[in-house]
């Protein structure tokens, strides 16, 4: 796997306290939304806490003919000179970046499962006291028939008529994307760039922050990895291949 190693000036504070649960397994609930769960009764449970993962199995949702279960290992693994904190499971509606139109959406109803987790990772040279340099918020949905290649294609058109956003604070958001066909059994790479901001919220005059938002499709699958920089900061574009191929074998696996 081909890692960059360069170092980022300005990343050495020291952390404290980052302390994340590492779940076992993630149990979804089919249709559009989903909890944790292994072996246990079918009534449904509010989602875990912090310290403890949910033991309660997903119920199938009317339009759908089983259970749909998304287990830990469908997800990237970082290779341990990555690796910065453990991952954990997270509410798909806060994985998903925004776009035009709610383009990344939830979906649609051909939806079976779904579930994201984040992690945060680390350049392969960082010291032990650096905090992390990025994290990768990463979606998984599966759908029934054709509704893996329909979410593509209904993405691709959004991308096509949305060549910028505005966000909550005002900040104008520039939109690019481009194909990575070799990925799984197709996909994209959006490229989002806003105005940089410190940690106070103020604008960093002519500077912008990057992030990368890789979409793949995996046989009846699709993964949506979202890469942002520590702190709102951008991330690091030479890595993004190296994670897509992560993630796809990760779901190769699992699928196939």
């Amino acid at each position: 796997m081909g890692l960059n190693v360069k170092q980022r000036a300005g990343r050495t504070r020291r952390v404290a306290a980052l302390v994340l649960p590492l779940v076992g397994a993630l149990a979804v609930t089919a249709g559009c939304g989903g909890t944790d769960a292994t072996d246990g009764p079918t009534t449904p449970t509010p989602p875990p806490s912090t310290s403890s993962a949910a033991t309660e199995p997903a119920a199938a949702s009317p339009t759908a003919d089983v259970t749909v279960v998304i287990p830990k290992s469908a997800f990237l693994e970082l290779p341990a000179e990555l690796r910065k904190l453990p991952p954990r499971t997270m509410p798909v509606a806060d994985a998903l970046p925004e776009l035009c139109e709610d383009g990344f959406g939830t979906g649609g109803r051909s939806v079976t499962a779904s579930a994201a987790m984040m992690t945060g990772y680390r350049q392969p040279d960082d010291p032990p006291s650096n905090v992390p340099y990025g994290t990768i918020a990463q979606t998984i949905f599966t759908f029934s028939d054709d509704g893996a290649a329909d979410y593509l294609r209904r993405l691709r058109a959004t991308l096509a008529d949305c060549a910028s956003f505005t966000i909550g604070n005002g900040d104008t958001v520039k939109v690019r994307s481009e194909g990575l066909p070799d990925a799984g059994d197709g996909g994209l790479l959006v490229v989002q760039v806003r105005p940089a901001r410190n940690l106070p919220g103020d604008l960093v005059e002519g500077e912008t922050t990057t992030t990368q938002i890789a979409v793949v499709r995996v046989a009846d699958a699709v993964t949506l990895l979202h890469d942002e920089g520590w702190e709102g900061t951008s991330g690091d574009p030479a890595l993004v291949d190296d994670f897509v191929r992560a993630a796809v074998d990760a779901l190769d696996t699992w699928q196939r």
